[in-house]
């Protein structure tokens, strides 16, 4: 009898011990699902975006992301169809988009090679440079100035035994180079604000260094890897780093603000690949956990919580009180800004890497064919790459290109849309030039065709010139 209560005693224990850790595993495991709202911590005075510039600017689209806040939202509203003007090979992956300024567009290839071109035939500005090392961020430009981020010497191994990286500054027209800040390898595409260049080490420190000699302010020891890339708001530089740790620092001193983190499973959390996005007042990040994820910007609160998909590696998109982003199981999403509810949904035929750009009512994305393809849980993988544009409010196809697969697809200035393929940078005419090149190659003139395909500023320059000749001729006739 004694045994047989010591035996029922033994199953029990052995049920109750087995529902604890059941319930502990599916505690651990659950993803947070938190509703926002927009009544909490939600600006709706910070809108992203910017007007559209009332005159030619000297850097009409100067760092990753377009802006400070890195909202990816363009202020030019060229839409398709684009007409391809030319096309460069990159000779290897372009991991990330160029950026562009002074009528040019440059870009740093992963494997070494750095292009300066004139934006209008793709030409180089300087010979191209190489710096043997890999690159996986954008340049920054101002005031004639390209910065730009470096890591190991290539293939960049990911265990290398005291790896080091720098920062360069290159003069724009020349790519003489001004200084180099040395550190571990950067993947940060540096921030600049207030004569501040604010970037992420390997070394896992966030560095502020001087943007005119390349020496360092401030730095923040963060105990882990930084591969994002920095935002700024309001007196306020936000970073993520590998331990899944989002870091708000005093932009002037470094000083910590706040703190906050991705979901912990069994003591440990993924690590953030997606640099933070800021606007109304919150700051938007996606995990590689699968969770998007949105703190206030003030405060560091969680405000909501989603889980999408099985990873995210994209940095997100904000306008029009939804946030872009794409997942590896090959979803793209638009959400509600305040909430986190879904706007609506689209498929990708495989993996979402590319961070989105939103440009004329559009959204603009990549689908990564071979993203993932070590990945430990689902990943949606294709035979090919492509990128797509979808309507912003309703979510619908409006444009599709064969090339694109990591990089944001996309970036503008002024005149001209620049598209970022697996390997090739496409320079893209615009509808509404392509469609006054069209009406002249109708009409069969050579001479509007050309005129046609020129830039409005050119043209303006031209008649300027033009009418200064003809005044200069009849002010000789009255001499005479």
């Amino acid at each position: 009898m004694t045994r047989a209560k010591l035996l029922i005693g033994g199953l029990i224990g052995l049920v109750v011990l087995a529902a604890a850790g059941g319930y502990y595993y599916w505690q651990e495991t659950r993803p947070v699902d938190k509703r926002g709202s927009a009544q909490e911590q939600f600006d709706s005075s910070a809108e992203p975006g910017e007007a559209k510039p009332a005159k030619r600017i000297a850097e009409p689209w100067p760092t990753y992301g377009y802006d400070l806040q890195r909202t990816k939202v363009s202020p030019y509203d060229h839409r398709p169809p684009f007409r391809t003007r030319w096309r460069l090979d990159g000779l290897d992956t372009l991991e990330f988009p160029p950026s562009a300024a002074y009528g040019n567009v440059y870009l740093a290839q992963q494997k070494g090679l750095f292009f300066a071109l004139n934006g209008r035939t793709g030409k180089p500005v300087f010979k191209r440079k190489n710096f043997k090392r890999c690159a996986a961020s954008s340049p920054t430009l101002a005031n004639g100035t390209i910065y730009q981020a470096y890591m190991d010497f290539e293939p960049c191994p990911q265990d290398a035994a005291d790896p080091t990286g720098f920062i360069v500054a290159m003069d724009a027209r020349s790519g003489r180079e001004k200084w180099r800040f040395r550190t571990q390898p950067v993947e940060s595409s540096p921030l600049l604000r207030n004569g501040n260049l604010y970037f992420g080490s390997w070394d896992g420190n966030v560095y502020s260094i001087d943007a005119e000699t390349g020496k360092e302010k401030w730095s923040f020891d963060t105990g882990a890897k930084v591969n994002t890339s920095a935002a700024y708001y309001r007196g306020t530089v936000y970073i993520a780093n590998d331990d899944g740790n989002v870091y708000a620092l005093n932009a002037g001193s470094g000083e910590l603000v706040w703190q906050a983190s991705s979901q912990s499973r069994f003591g440990a959390r993924e690590f953030f690949y997606a640099s933070p996005t800021i606007a109304y007042g919150r700051v938007y990040i996606g995990n590689t956990d699968g969770t998007m994820l949105a703190f206030g910007a003030k405060s560091g609160d969680l405000l909501w919580s989603r889980p999408l998909g099985t990873y995210i590696y994209s940095s997100a998109a904000v306008d029009d009180r939804r946030v872009f982003v794409g997942t590896y199981d090959g979803k793209f999403f638009a959400l509600d800004a305040a909430t986190g509810d879904t706007k609506w949904e689209r498929d990708l035929p495989a993996a979402g890497h590319s961070p989105p750009v939103v440009m004329g009512g559009l959204v603009y994305t990549a689908a990564c064919s071979t993203c993932g393809s070590e990945a430990a849980r689902y990943v949606k993988m294709s035979d090919s790459d492509a990128s797509f544009a979808f309507d912003v409010r309703t979510g619908k196809t409006r444009w599709r290109n064969t090339d694109g697969k990591y990089a944001s697809p996309i970036i503008a200035d002024q005149d001209r849309v620049y598209l970022t393929g697996r390997s090739f940078l496409y320079g893209l005419a615009p509808r509404r030039e392509a469609e006054r090149a069209g009406q002249a190659r109708r009409r069969g003139g050579r001479r509007e065709l050309a005129r046609a395909e020129r830039p409005r500023a050119d043209r303006s320059r031209d008649a300027s010139a033009r009418r200064g000749r003809e005044q200069q001729r009849k002010r000789a006739k009255r001499q005479r």
